[in-house]
C-alpha cells in the first residue's frame, strides 16, 4: 500500500492537479495586476525564435490591431466600438470570461504561434487579438461641460500616453488631447498600455495645437502649462472652474509657441535631489492637483 494511502492522504495524482489549479489562480492574478498597471511587465530575457525576422502587416487606415486580455475586453465591451474579428486560444477564451455567440462578430480558435505571426513574437498578447475599427472622431466642442482636460504636446511614447490616460480617466478628466503630428495613433501598444482607458476617454488628435487651446479658452477653459521653470508653483496657480493641463514631450518639454498660448505656466514643486519626473508621473500629480482645486 502506498504512503498516501497508509496515511489517508491525498493522492499523487490529486495532488498535482490541485497545484496546477493553484498555479493557474496565481497567474491569472498576476496578469490582472498587470493588466491594471499594478506591477510592471517583466522584460524579455532574450529575443524570441523568428523575433529578427518578423516584418509587422500592412494595415490599412481603419484597420487597429488590439490585445491583451483587459484591453480586448474593454473593446468589446463598448458600444462606440465596430469590432470586426476576434482570434483568441482556447484558454484565453476561458478567461476572457466572453460567450462567442452573442458578441456578434466572427470568432476564430487559434494558437499563440498564430497570434505571433500578426503582433511578432515580442507582443504579451495574453492569447487574445482583435481586429476593430478605430474609435469615431471627437470635436473640442464636445467638451464644453467638462471641468478637466488634459493636453499633449507632442508626447510621443505610446506607453507614455497609456499611461496618462488611465491617470486621466482615473481623475475623471473628460478627454486626451494631443496633436496629430509626433504623437501615437491608436494601436495596440497604446491600447495595451492604457490598459482599457482607451475606451473610456475619448483620444482627440487636433491639427494645430496652438488654435486648439484658443479655442478651448473661447469655452471657459484656463489653460496651465507644466513647465520646470514656470513661474509659479502649480497649486497657487489655477483660476476658474475649467482647467487643461498642458504636458511637452518627454524630452523638449512644452514648444515655444504653446508656452506663449497657454493662459499660464506653472512648475511643480520638487524639493528632492531630483528635479524632473516622466510626463506620465507629473501628469498624474498634476491631475490631482486640478481636482482639489476644482473641490474646494
Amino acid at each position: 500500500m502506498s504512503k498516501d494511502k497508509k496515511s489517508g492522504g491525498t493522492p499523487a495524482t490529486d495532488k498535482s492537479a490541485k497545484d496546477t489549479h493553484y498555479a493557474t489562480l496565481r497567474r491569472a492574478h498576476r496578469d490582472a495586476k498587470r493588466e491594471r498597471g499594478e506591477i510592471p511587465t517583466p522584460a524579455p530575457q532574450k529575443r524570441k525564435r523568428g523575433a529578427d525576422d518578423w516584418k509587422p502587416p500592412a494595415l490599412a487606415p481603419d484597420q487597429v490591431f488590439l490585445y491583451g486580455l483587459h484591453t480586448v475586453r474593454a473593446a468589446l465591451e463598448n458600444p462606440e466600438r465596430k469590432n470586426i474579428k476576434l482570434s483568441i486560444t482556447q484558454n484565453a477564451l476561458a478567461r476572457l470570461e466572453v460567450d462567442p455567440d452573442v458578441i456578434g462578430i466572427p470568432v476564430e480558435m487559434v494558437s499563440p504561434q498564430d497570434i505571433d505571426k500578426v503582433l511578432g513574437p515580442e507582443a504579451i498578447h495574453q492569447g487574445v487579438l482583435l481586429e476593430t475599427r478605430p474609435l469615431p472622431v471627437r470635436r473640442l466642442e464636445a467638451l464644453k461641460d467638462s471641468p478637466l482636460l488634459l493636453v499633449l504636446d507632442q508626447v510621443t511614447d505610446p506607453h507614455n500616453v497609456g499611461a496618462i490616460m488611465r491617470s486621466a480617466v482615473a481623475f475623471n478628466a473628460g478627454a486626451v488631447i494631443t496633436t496629430q503630428r509626433h504623437s501615437p495613433t491608436e494601436s495596440g501598444v497604446l491600447a495595451k498600455s492604457a490598459s482599457g482607458a482607451l475606451e473610456l476617454i475619448p483620444y482627440i488628435q487636433i491639427t494645430n495645437l496652438s488654435d486648439a487651446l484658443g479655442e478651448l479658452h473661447k469655452l471657459g477653459f484656463f489653460t496651465i502649462g507644466l513647465d520646470s521653470e514656470g513661474p509659479a508653483p502649480l497649486e497657487g496657480t489655477f483660476s476658474g472652474g475649467r482647467i487643461a493641463l498642458v504636458l511637452g514631450s518627454e524630452g523638449k518639454g512644452l514648444r515655444q509657441k504653446t508656452r506663449e498660448t497657454v493662459s499660464a505656466l506653472a512648475r511643480l514643486d520638487m524639493p528632492g535631489a531630483i528635479k524632473s519626473l516622466n510626463v506620465s508621473n507629473a501628469a498624474a500629480i498634476a491631475l490631482y492637483a486640478a481636482r482639489l482645486h476644482l473641490k474646494a
